[in-house]
């Protein structure tokens, strides 16, 4: 059986070996559905939770689309606009609504995913989003050893040991990175929520209808 110590050290390996999608390796060629889902399971499968999981497949790419939180493509072809939605997607996917997804999305689709209405492309929001990532990853590392550390100091003073111990040790570890994510989940989903209460009042007639 593995010990914790053995855990955090494959925890921390992983995640040292997570990078995403450069925008320049997004081909700059409008792509057919197949070509879409070829590129995006090459370069997003290290992110698979098992090695047959698909990361993008044709249903979800239609359900994207159908839900508003991808413009449609243009003659079945999906531009470099279309790929790099699709990555926001893949990272926004397990943690909130399509209605969450569509509103957060909604401002950059409208003003910066045809690129006609700003000065900003989507693939310059793409490029400043990520240069966070290296920082980010420094900051996530360190934290979860400090959680591990703390949760490795849990139930000492109980009369547990050995497997048992090492257990709990761990359950409170997983404890304490769920509450992480839940915490920071609710405040996604406050923003999102203060988004669609404050979008002009023509938007939200559009909904309705």
């Amino acid at each position: 059986m593995k010990t914790n110590e053995e855990r955090l050290e494959e925890l921390l390996t992983f995640l040292s070996g997570l990078s995403h999608i450069h925008s320049e390796e997004i081909p700059n060629i409008p792509l057919y559905m197949d070509q879409v889902t070829t590129f995006m399971d090459e370069h997003l499968k290290d992110s698979r939770r098992r090695q047959e999981d698909k990361v993008l497949t044709k249903t979800m790419i239609n359900n994207y689309a159908k839900n508003n939180l991808l413009p449609p493509p243009e003659k079945k072809k999906y531009s470099k606009n279309h790929m790099l939605m699709l990555i926001f997607i893949y990272y926004f996917k397990s943690l909130l609504s399509f209605n969450d997804i569509e509103e957060i999305f909604r401002p950059i689709t409208r003003r910066h995913f045809s690129g006609e209405a700003s000065g900003l492309k989507l693939e310059d929001i793409y490029n400043e989003v990520f240069t966070l990532e290296e920082e980010q990853m420094a900051h996530l590392k360190e934290d979860i050893r400090q959680k591990y550390e703390k949760a490795s100091r849990t139930f000492s003073n109980y009369p547990v040991e050995g497997e048992d111990l090492e257990y709990l040790r761990l359950f409170s570890l997983i404890c304490e990175l769920s509450f992480d994510v839940y915490l920071k989940k609710q405040m996604i989903e406050m923003i999102a929520d203060d988004l669609r209460a404050n979008q002009p009042e023509e938007v939200g007639r559009k909904k309705k209808l």
